[in-house]
């Protein structure tokens, strides 16, 4: 879908209530997205039958055009309109499948007031990083002299290294004042990080709090009941096409994969996970997705050796109580490739306690939490070389998914899966499904 039609979905306070920040004149979405010239479907099952991995795009886009910057699109430029003296709420959603991005407007400041639609004490800062799968809410005063401001987003890569996501371009916008010169060529082009700015981005991430002050604002979940360390990145498998995987950068039979503690997630492909949960269906998964990797090593070692990249197709999951809350410190790889992982839960908010770089170190690292007023996310960006601690209450019951918001890893394995197992009540057991519920 994202790579197809896509839009914003906006929840606004109730009647009656307002926002825990100064009215805004406007609220714009402004979407980060990806452009293939070719058929999207066709990219993906060549990529993926072949054992690799699919094409990257042909351009990035901004409200669905491309800017000016590539060719052919000086007429498909996003141009926002603004009253000068105003302050409008810029809802930023990163719909891009592959890419962590770098958002900034020329001589503009923003001030981050929410991410993914929980609030944040107020962050003042000339540029926002976003992940896929992420949305900010930023106010953006219009008090800079009568002009146009070029709005650009770059993409963010935590090494820069060849391979899939390593195409640096830029897609651009027009913040035009009304009332100021109408051509583009007089635009102010704002100055990007560097692809592989890691410290910009880390500055970012870790000045994003909680607003304590809020009505809606968790107090962070004390004393888990569940701890897991869970391992992800890039790896080997054998392929699974009859032929074997005619253009694979390795032997004819081994493909691309993705794992998360050594394990390469399966989609079932008969009965869905939350209906076998439901109807108590066997053979569907199991129930032995494991609290920590089968082996420790080095994660973050540059050129680790050949023979951990080899990992374990299943669909396993980790069941767990309701109202149990889990802890998982998310530790990144370097096996294969380095890359940032945004990683993404389904179903709950998570606080994010810590996040760092290098091996996690529970007796040194732990002292970094942030239990007073730690932001609450659904998706959590875990750099190249580095690790974030999340947690979370199981107060919602069923099948939930957590994988890599880069698209082209949830189809190569990086996922597992969450069964809330049901309450003790009437209330916090799972309901049966509508009498219509279209089989699969």
């Amino acid at each position: 879908m994202r790579a197809t039609v896509y839009g914003a979905l906006i929840i606004r306070p109730r009647i009656g209530r307002k926002y825990p920040f100064p009215k805004p004149y406007r609220e714009v979405p402004i979407m980060i997205g990806e452009w293939w010239n070719a058929n999207v479907m066709d990219v993906e099952r060549i990529g993926m039958s072949t054992g690799g991995v699919p094409n990257i795009y042909d351009a990035y886009s901004i409200n669905g055009l491309l800017g000016d910057l590539y060719p052919c699109s000086k007429k498909h430029t996003y141009k926002l309109k603004v009253t000068p003296g105003k302050t409008y709420l810029l809802r930023i959603i990163n719909a891009a499948l592959n890419s962590q991005h770098f958002f900034k407007i020329a001589n503009h400041k923003f001030t981050v007031v929410a991410i993914d639609a929980s609030y944040t004490e107020p962050y003042r800062t000339s540029i926002v990083v976003i992940a896929p799968g992420q949305t900010m809410d930023v106010l953006m005063e219009t008090n800079k002299p009568m002009a146009d401001y070029y709005m650009a987003a770059r993409p963010h890569n935590s090494v820069a290294v060849a391979g899939p996501f390593s195409d640096d371009t830029i897609t651009t916008g027009i913040v035009h004042y009304i009332g100021g010169p109408t051509k583009n060529s007089t635009a102010k082009m704002p100055i990007l990080p560097a692809l592989n700015d890691t410290a910009t981005t880390h500055k970012f991430y870790t000045n994003l709090t909680g607003l304590t002050t809020s009505r809606f604002f968790v107090p962070v979940p004390r004393h888990p009941d569940e701890k897991m360390f869970i391992t992800f990145g890039l790896g080997i498998s054998v392929c699974g096409t009859p032929n074997g995987c005619i253009n694979s950068p390795f032997r004819p039979m081994i493909s691309f994969a993705a794992s998360m503690n050594n394990h390469s997630f399966e989609l079932p492909t008969s009965t869905s996970m939350l209906e076998a949960f439901a109807n108590g269906v066997k053979g569907v998964y199991t129930e032995d997705f494991p609290d920590h990797p089968p082996l420790k090593f080095d994660y973050t070692k540059a050129n680790l050796s050949s023979s951990l990249w080899m990992t374990e197709k299943s669909t396993r999951v980790k069941k767990v109580k309701f109202n149990s809350i889990v802890e998982i410190v998310l530790q990144n790889t370097a096996l294969l490739t380095p890359e940032n992982h945004p990683m993404h839960l389904h179903g709950f908010n998570f606080h994010v306690l810590a996040q760092g770089f290098g091996n996690y170190n529970s007796k040194k690292d732990m002292k970094k939490f942030n239990f007073f007023n730690p932001h609450e996310r659904n998706t959590i960006a875990v750099p190249t070389g580095g690790w974030a601690v999340i947690r979370f209450r199981a107060n919602n019951l069923g099948v939930w998914m957590m994988h890599c918001h880069l698209d082209v890893h949830m189809p190569l394995g990086l996922a597992m899966a969450f069964v809330v197992e049901n309450g003790p009540t009437l209330s916090t057991r799972l309901p049966p499904p509508p009498a219509d519920l279209p089989r699969c």
